[in-house]
């Protein structure tokens, strides 16, 4: 393998919602490094895409009555948006539906066959339907709940094909003995390790439940379990089956960035997996953190899920990327805050880059005509400084330590503010036995901003590139190679036109802005236009016959998309009720709730089923979609089935 050959990839993001500042933050990081790497000399591939099969997918396509290869191709295209908003520099961009990737998946499945590391069998167990996994006993949360999203898990068996994973765990454990890097950060190894030593079993690979995935070869009632899909499209890009020549130059250099919660999957199946190929590890496997907003964690309840679209709008693109990379360690948690970006932009953009570049041009443009003085020394502290910024910056990027590597740049940049104040230039320019010092100084200035700017590079392209103009250097920083930085290089350029790089933002206004417009959207949201139905009267209101009832039985109906049978005990009575809730619960949900019932309505058939009553019901709607629903009950769970509800 060549050493300088770097191929990184980010998550493939699930198409089930919209992106949000997780997304950001992950394709920022991995932009970042992909950018640094190609100009410390190395030949890069930055992968990201779409992860597009599953029950999600095809439960909420369902929804909306359209089918699952329609709702993939519109909500992907809003990643491929994200990558162009971030200025990403991705080489390649998957999705689970091409051709390339399904051939690639079929492909492996059959090898793992053939070979006897896939056999078929039968499991039962309990599962999260949101997260699409079967999570053992041993893991659960409370009340047999999913101990990542928290939402009840439901039992179900099937028959599937299984992956002998448990056959190479001694050998994944002895790697990771041998390769403590190959996990990071070390609290995440430290997981893994206890995860593996614990024990894993085999793994179900395919499901007979749902139709919205890969068709398992040769036995087509199955389809290929949505993770070991999805994991498969790091090798699909390189040309795992159709091009051994492009997997071996780039698949030895591999490395994946991941949030914390999908690490197990990284970092056990996935590499299980690759033994079984007889196919080398990932070099690394890094997990960053998650991110709460304001101290709280972000929901869609809560209203508080950070848009990185109106972020971009609203603050900048680098601004936004800097925050993010720079306000929280890599790996750990970070709580983000619209308050604290503003200050950094004031700050550490503002106030420290934007203040040096506007005072070194001014200066250099009233005491040199514009023109980068040339000196026969450089021996200053800053020259000094600039060999051992380089060597802490890329010490720090190799270890995806992204607030370090920014934190040596702007002490740099601190260092040369300061250098403003000590050597006093505008002192030095009224006397002219101090030209030649002033020259010195002129330059060291000069030149630390040109390395300023290609040390913020890979984090901030847009304004490297910015003030490279305005230094009167044509090429962009991104272009440019670290190796072939040398101090002084710059005398001679002639400076550029000056602009604001960062204005300052006014925060007592801003914060008044903020309160405004939350007040404005909280009247918006009071006096929105509601729909009601024709005012009745209270004796049309005591026709409605409502009671108390419980679900003791719940049925799928063949032909139908929407519908359950479902059997309600109204305690006088047993009753048979067709309900529109199929995209909402799974039938153990259901069974045993208590419910609230519409007992009076006319008997009317559905897809062959006669329905006697109506379960009360709650949604939320979105472009006339309901997005969730909940159904009504008393309270007092406890209340006698046939209560009368008025």
């Amino acid at each position: 393998m060549d050493s300088k050959v770097f191929y990184i990839t980010t998550p493939i993001y699930y198409v089930n919602d919209i992106p949000h500042i997780g997304h950001a933050y992950t394709t920022t990081a991995c932009d970042a490094i992909a950018r640094y790497k190609r100009m410390k000399g190395y030949e890069v591939k930055f992968l990201t895409g779409t992860d597009e099969h599953g029950q999600k997918i095809q439960t909420a396509a369902e929804a909306k009555g359209i089918s699952p290869q329609e709702l993939v191709d519109r909500i992907h295209l809003k990643f491929r948006e994200l990558c162009t908003l971030l200025n990403a520099s991705n080489d390649d961009f998957i999705r689970t539906t091409e051709e390339r990737h399904i051939k690639t998946v079929q492909a492996i499945f059959a090898k793992l066959i053939e070979q006897g590391d896939i056999y078929k069998g039968t499991y039962s167990g309990y599962y999260c339907i949101p997260d699409e996994t079967y999570v053992p006993e041993s893991s659960m949360g409370p009340n047999k709940t999913c101990p990542d999203c928290g939402r009840p898990l439901t039992i179900m068996e099937e028959e599937s094909y299984f992956f002998r994973a448990s056959k190479y765990v001694p050998q994944l454990i002895e790697y990771y003995e041998k390769h403590a890097k190959a996990v990071m950060p070390r609290i995440r190894y430290n997981e893994i390790m206890s995860f593996l030593k614990s024990g894993v079993r085999d793994q179900s690979v395919s499901r007979t439940t749902l139709k919205w995935g890969i068709p398992v070869p040769g036995d087509e009632k199955h389809v290929i379990y949505v993770w070991f899909d999805a994991l498969i499209n790091y090798a699909s890009a390189v040309g795992w089956l159709d091009d051994p020549e492009k997997f071996a130059h780039w698949w030895p250099g591999v490395r994946h960035m991941v949030g914390k919660d999908i690490i197990r999957f990284h970092c056990v199946i996935w590499p299980l997996m690759l033994i079984a190929l007889g196919v080398s590890l990932p070099t690394e496997v890094f997990a960053h953190g998650w991110w709460t907003v304001d101290g709280e964690k972000m929901s869609k309840t809560r209203g508080n899920v950070v848009d990185p679209f109106k972020m971009v709008k609203e603050y900048g693109l680098d601004p936004f990327r800097y925050f993010l990379l720079r306000e929280v360690p890599f790996g750990n948690d970070g709580d983000f805050s619209e308050l604290a970006l503003v200050g950094r932009i004031n700050s550490d953009l503002a106030n420290d880059l934007g203040n040096l570049l506007n005072r070194t041009l001014q200066m250099i443009r009233s005491y040199r005509g514009g023109i980068v003085p040339s000196c026969g020394e450089y021996d200053s502290e800053l020259c000094t400084m600039s060999a051992n910024i380089l060597e802490r910056v890329d010490s720090a990027m190799n270890e995806y330590a992204f607030d370090e590597a920014l934190k040596a740049v702007w002490e740099f940049i601190g260092r040369a503010n300061k250098f403003i104040d000590e050597t006093m230039p505008w002192k030095l320019a009224k006397d002219e036995s101090q030209s030649a010092r002033l020259d010195f100084v002129l330059l060291n200035l000069y030149e630390a901003l040109r390395l300023s700017a290609l040390l913020v590079a890979p984090v901030m392209p847009d304004t490297a590139k910015r003030i490279w103009t305005q230094l009167g250097i044509n090429s962009a920083p991104v272009e440019t190679q670290y190796d072939s930085f040398k101090w002084g290089n710059g005398a001679g350029n002639t400076i550029g036109e000056s602009e604001v790089l960062f204005p300052r933002i006014d925060i007592e206004a801003w914060k008044k802005a903020k309160e405004e417009k939350k007040l404005q959207e909280e009247a918006a949201k009071a006096t929105a236009t509601i729909e009601h139905e024709p005012e009745i009267s209270i004796d049309d209101f005591k026709t409605v016959e409502m009671r108390v009832a419980r679900i003791t039985k719940c049925e799928e109906i063949p032909r139908s998309k929407k519908l359950y049978k479902l059997e309600v005990d109204l305690g006088y009575e047993k009753r048979t009720v067709c309900s529109g809730i199929k995209a909402f619960f799974t039938p153990d949900e259901l069974v045993g709730k208590t419910v609230i019932l519409v007992t009076n309505l006319k008997p009317v058939k559905l897809c062959g089923v006669e329905s006697n009553g109506m379960i009360l019901a709650a949604s939320v709607k979105k472009d006339g979609v309901s997005e969730s629903l909940t159904l009504l009950k008393p309270e007092d769970e406890n209340m006698p089935l046939g209560s009368r509800v008025s």
